[in-house]
């Protein structure tokens, strides 16, 4: 049942002593649809607050019921207005203000193309169709003469449709608002949540050679002046970027306050980097010594370097890999964000520790270190191949026979197989057991028990196989039998 009562709240007197007031509005707790409780404000007059009490507790019990929709207003409302509270509610989740504006804007421009106002009617069919016919667009400056004056216009400028995996993105975002509706209570169920984007088929990044971050450094440093930065601070870019794995917006944002050179180590704040996690990244004590000198003569609070805007950073990259002629092979694409790969592979090749390198790459799984950012350098394959074990070698049998002087190989070259040759001795044994024990015919009419004997001197250790075939003879007449038919033999 609903309650009716005026909240409590404490202040100060003209004394300054506390004292405890109740407010002017009556207020309403009562239980929803779906037995969740809601606080409503009310009015100042109590007998209005307690006739609106019952209606919304009648209401909720018909929704409960399902006799009348608890979602009607929602559905009612613009999209707009919902959009509004997605966006603040992504900021109060921790989410920049960048982002939130840039799935909000990706979110409008595919329900503007669909032409939908309200949450009923948006169509998965709608929205998948008008996702793959977008345009990417610039905006740029044309400048045109209007009675004798120089005018410039900003345009919009098409460049065609947008990539399958930005149309993964666009996608993505519209079905993270959908579910929102959903968990805000606002809506019984997603109309896209069944939607799949397409594979995109884009071209992996690939890492640097160390060689070729040489050969980059060594002719970046001298080079001319580019979208505002000095050829030398290009390269002390590229070297900081390199050894650290700094991301594009974690370079922006550097101070030269950020640069401690007593601990030889750079911070990043939270609010720029990924995990929104403060970062403090190690530096090489060379790399440090030359960041000091640059950044001696600026204030602590200016701008370390003087970067181009996000989408420029790629282009200087390839212009200055092209100025070093430095190739991109392959199919693989080659951009700023190489250069993060580039740290972590070289982590990889220099033998440092997946955890270590986990923590420097500042990756929450050590899968995405290890398979994304961990590439294969030119050579390590040949490498892994040379160091596996050469099958040439003798084997260790083959040493033991050759050291014991039982390798079966005789001068003249020709090859006799041991199991003849002791075959023959066998024989030549026999022979002489029969003389002495005159048990020549038993032997000869015996052939089960002659090749369970011949077998039997198989088995000599082989430092008896060692022997000369008259001192092999002797012990063979010696042997005692190990059945009832070999013991024939020795009668």
């Amino acid at each position: 049942m609903a309650s009716i009562f005026k909240q409590q709240y404490t202040t100060r007197d003209q004394n300054g002593k506390k004292i405890k007031k109740k407010s002017a509005y009556w207020y309403i707790d009562y239980k929803a649809a779906g037995g969740m409780r809601k606080r409503v404000k009310g009015f100042k007059d109590k007998t209005a607050t307690v006739q609106l009490a019952a209606k919304l507790e009648k209401e909720a019990e018909l929704a409960q019921a399902g006799v009348i929709d608890r979602f009607k207003e929602h559905r009612k409302r613009p999209l707009k207005e919902h959009l509004e509270d997605f966006k603040a509610s992504l900021v109060a989740k921790g989410n920049t203000e960048k982002h939130a504006e840039q799935q909000t804007r990706r979110i409008k421009a595919v329900f503007d193309a669909c032409g939908f106002y309200t949450w009923q009617d948006i169509s998965a069919s709608k929205v998948q169709k008008a996702i793959s016919t977008l345009h990417k667009t610039a905006k740029i400056i044309e400048k045109e003469k209007l009675n004798g004056r120089l005018i410039r216009k900003q345009k919009n400028k098409d460049l065609g449709l947008i990539s399958v995996k930005t149309q993964g993105y666009y996608l993505k975002a519209v079905k993270q608002f959908c579910r929102w509706m959903v968990q805000d209570s606002r809506a019984t169920e997603s109309p896209v949540e069944h939607l799949q984007p397409k594979r995109a088929t884009s071209a992996k990044r690939r890492a640097l050679e160390p060689d070729e971050v040489r050969i980059l450094l060594e002719n970046t440093q001298n080079a001319e002046t580019m979208l505002g930065m000095t050829g030398y601070e290009r390269a002390l870019l590229y070297r900081l970027a390199i050894e650290t794995g700094l991301r594009v917006s974690e370079l922006k944002s550097l101070r030269a306050e950020n640069f401690d050179f007593e601990n030889n180590t750079v911070i990043v704040a939270a609010a720029y980097t990924k995990n929104r996690t403060e970062a403090i990244l190690p530096l090489k004590q060379d790399t440090a010594g030359l960041l000091k000198d640059f950044l001696k003569l600026k204030l602590p609070s200016r701008q370390a370097f003087n970067v181009p805007h996000n989408s420029n950073f790629a282009k200087m990259l390839r212009k200055d890999l092209a100025a070093a002629k430095v190739e991109n092979t392959g199919l693989d694409k080659l951009d700023f964000h190489s250069l993060r790969h580039t740290f972590g592979t070289m982590l990889a090749a220099s033998g440092v520790h997946p955890k270590t390198a986990q923590d420097l790459m500042r990756h929450s799984d050590i899968n995405l270190t290890m398979s994304r950012y961990t590439h294969t350098l030119r050579g390590q394959t040949q490498k892994a191949i040379e160091s596996l074990p050469d099958l040439t070698l003798p084997s260790s049998q083959s040493q033991t026979q050759k050291a014991t002087g039982t390798d079966d190989q005789p001068a003249n070259g020709a090859y006799k197989p041991a199991y003849k040759k002791l075959a023959k001795n066998a024989y030549s044994g026999l022979k002489q057991s029969s003389l002495f024990g005159n048990e020549k015919s038993k032997m000869l009419e015996n052939s089960a028990s002659h090749k369970s004997y011949e077998n039997r001197l198989l088995g000599i250790r082989k430092d008896q196989m060692s022997l000369s075939g008259l001192e092999r003879a002797r012990q063979d007449s010696n042997l005692q039998p190990s059945d009832s038919k070999s013991a024939t033999l020795s009668n």
